[in-house]
């Protein structure tokens, strides 16, 4: 029986919607993490916040997440092994169990990584669906380092960033005045990583290959025109006498607030161009099969038709908007106490991370970085800065990220297996 021709409309109709399931799952989860810094410092209110995402991870994922993951589609199946008809099954288990785990992580306030569940979804379907032969076991030993890797190096780097704060400005005789003097600095690294990592892992994908070299001369531009708009902003702060009184860095913190804003706006561009492929990836795998009448071309990399980034982007617009605030509470609030310096910090360590693993091509997850990088930041003032009860409850939910996507794929490929004839 050919699936593909009896029930060809069905299947793609249902694979949009798990698909927009699982975006809406990415929208709710992961997006947060672009944004949890920024509210939970204060630099940016939950609603402005959400607009800000809304509007730049839109912009990432429609125009720069055009390319479908390799490592979803050919690196972690050996799709040789697969058959067209259970690859579809397959691919659609996995969405609907990526976005179910991420519906419950959601709804918890949990930070999961949407990146482990899907490749968790995966496997699952693939080693008990097909044969345990076709998972390139090779391909999950690098992800499962990256849980240790990610969140220390980020760490390391916040750690170190908001030491050098602490020196530079914090801890000196006049920090508002250092502030002023240091943070376009800061500003400079920050566009100039955050544009690094845009040119390295979106432009790309919509055509504009540019060499290292020229990618890196960008970036320095972009750099210099952010640190240039960045003291034209700075400019109109001046010391509020009664609020330093009050809060002694009352005036040091309205400075860094200023450079949380364009933080905000680029690690939002490049999440969406980054993470949406996550779940458009399985989705473009999914209509590629079907359109070609059941062709599977192993090893070829899909084309993702305009309307299928369309339906990404909208699903992680609604996600964040219908349940984003639980996990932008969890990462803002609930790990330590965030100020915009501190936030700073933890987000440009995060976005350096990115960028320093995006060139060695390690596989990584958005969110284990940026907690490993507030953590950094936490211990920075000492351990008694953490929250260490919801720091357990955090690593918890990632250790059974992967199996939890696995179980849920392989549970949801039984069902859709004998709902379509049993293929």
């Amino acid at each position: 029986m050919s699936l593909i021709a009896d029930y060809g409309l069905i299947l793609l109709v249902l694979a949009c919607l798990f698909g927009f399931f699982m975006a809406w799952g990415v929208g709710a989860n992961d997006v947060a993490n672009a944004m949890g810094t920024s509210v939970g410092s204060r630099a940016l209110t939950i609603k402005q916040a959400i607009i800000i995402a809304m509007v730049f991870e839109f912009a990432g994922a429609y125009l720069a997440g055009g390319e479908v993951t390799e490592t979803i589609k050919n690196g972690i199946v050996d799709a040789n092994m697969i058959s067209p008809n259970l690859m579809v099954l397959g691919m659609m288990s996995a969405l609907l169990a990526a976005g179910t785990w991420l519906l419950v992580a959601s709804t918890r306030g949990w930070p999961v990584s949407t990146t482990h569940t899907i490749v968790g979804a995966v496997i699952g379907f693939a080693a008990v669906g097909v044969s345990v032969d076709a998972v390139h076991w090779d391909g999950v030993g690098p992800i499962v380092a990256s849980w240790v890797v990610t969140p220390m190096l980020a760490g390391i780097i916040s750690f170190c960033l908001f030491v050098s704060v602490q020196k530079l400005i914090i801890d000196t005789d006049n920090p508002f005045l250092n502030a002023k003097r240091y943070v376009p600095l800061y500003m400079f690294i920050t566009g100039f990583v955050i544009s690094l990592m845009t040119m390295t892992k979106g432009l790309k994908h919509v055509g504009l290959n540019l060499s290292s070299t020229e990618g890196f001369m960008l970036s320095i531009g972009i750099g210099v025109l952010v640190m240039l708009i960045g003291v034209a902003l700075l400019s109109r702060i001046h010391v509020d006498v009664e609020a330093d009184k009050a809060f002694h860095f009352s005036s040091v913190e309205k400075v860094f607030a200023v450079l949380m804003i364009f933080t905000a706006c680029a690690m939002a561009f490049a999440h969406g161009s980054n993470d949406v492929a996550n779940a458009v990836g399985p989705l473009a795998a999914i209509v590629g099969v079907i359109q070609s009448g059941g062709e599977l071309a192993a090893g070829e990399k899909s084309v993702v038709p305009g309307w299928i980034l369309l339906l990404g982007a909208l699903g992680i617009v609604v996600g964040l908007a219908t349940y984003g605030y639980k996990v932008i509470a969890t990462i803002g609030k609930e790990i330590t106490e965030l100020t915009p310096s501190r936030g700073f910090a933890a987000e440009l360590a995060a976005a350096t991370t990115v960028v320093s693993a995006s060139g060695l091509g390690l596989p990584i997850s958005t969110t284990h970085t940026l907690v490993g990088a507030i953590l950094g930041v936490g211990l920075a003032r000492g351990i008694g800065a953490l929250n260490l009860g919801m720091i357990g409850k955090i690593f918890l939910s990632w250790i059974i990220t992967l199996p939890a996507g696995a179980i849920l794929s392989i549970i949801f490929f039984f069902i859709l297996r004998a709902l379509f004839g049993g293929v």
